[in-house]
Parts: structure tokens; C-alpha cells; sequence
């Protein structure tokens, strides 16, 4: 079964849900703002979807607009990771994390890839 991290309030994690909803594919439902990942499942996850680690930010929300961005350009992965570990509302979303399998955000050919065509 398919893990999904959102924030209620995010209109692009209503689209993922709707998404799986629509596909008839089965998840469990964690809110990012309330369980927050911890370091050891963002490493793994980060590691898992061979992206890089600059995706797992949420840029377009006011935590990381609040970042001093000189600062993260010179921190270590580690330190990313930790940073990210500490603010949910960071985290970029929706992550879903389906076996081996984790993408983040909801890029719709994204999913497709891993779930087919749209019925």
C-alpha cells in the first residue's frame, strides 16, 4: 500500500488524492503538519527517488522564504536533511512512496509512469 504525505490545505495534494482516489489505488494518509518525516525516512526516501535533495524543498511556501538562502546553498546534505526534518511545512508535497518507488510533488506524467494511463 501506496504512503501519501500532504497538507490538507494544499490544492495540488487534492489533486494527488483525487488521483489515486480516481485510479482505485490504495494509500495510507499521513499529514505532513502534524507528522512530520523524520531524518532517517527523508534520507532513505531522498536516496530512494535519486533526486536531488533540492526538490524535497517546498520553495513557493513561508518557511523556506524565510530561509537564509546562502546558508543552504552551503550546508551539507545532512544538514538538509535535518533541516527538513524539524518543519513539515517545508517538505515539498505531496511524497508518495509506493515500494520502492517515491516521488515528490505531483507531476501528473510522473505518476502516470508509475500508475498508467488515466482510466
Amino acid at each position: 500500500m501506496a504512503l501519501v504525505l500532504c497538507y490538507p490545505k494544499c490544492t495540488t495534494c487534492k489533486k494527488a488524492l483525487k488521483y489515486l482516489d480516481d485510479k482505485g489505488i490504495a494509500y495510507t494518509y499521513r499529514d505532513i503538519s502534524i507528522d512530520n518525516p523524520s531524518f532517517e525516512e527523508l534520507k532513505f526516501w531522498h536516496e530512494r527517488s535519486h533526486l536531488d535533495i533540492k526538490r524535497f524543498f517546498n520553495t513557493s511556501g513561508n518557511s523556506y522564504r524565510a530561509l537564509d538562502k546562502e546558508k543552504l546553498k552551503d550546508m551539507s546534505l545532512e544538514e538538509k536533511l535535518e533541516l527538513l526534518s524539524k518543519d513539515g511545512m517545508l517538505v515539498k508535497r505531496p511524497i508518495l512512496i509506493d515500494g520502492d518507488k517515491v516521488l515528490v510533488g505531483f507531476k501528473i506524467e510522473e505518476w502516470e509512469a508509475l500508475y498508467g494511463q488515466k482510466a
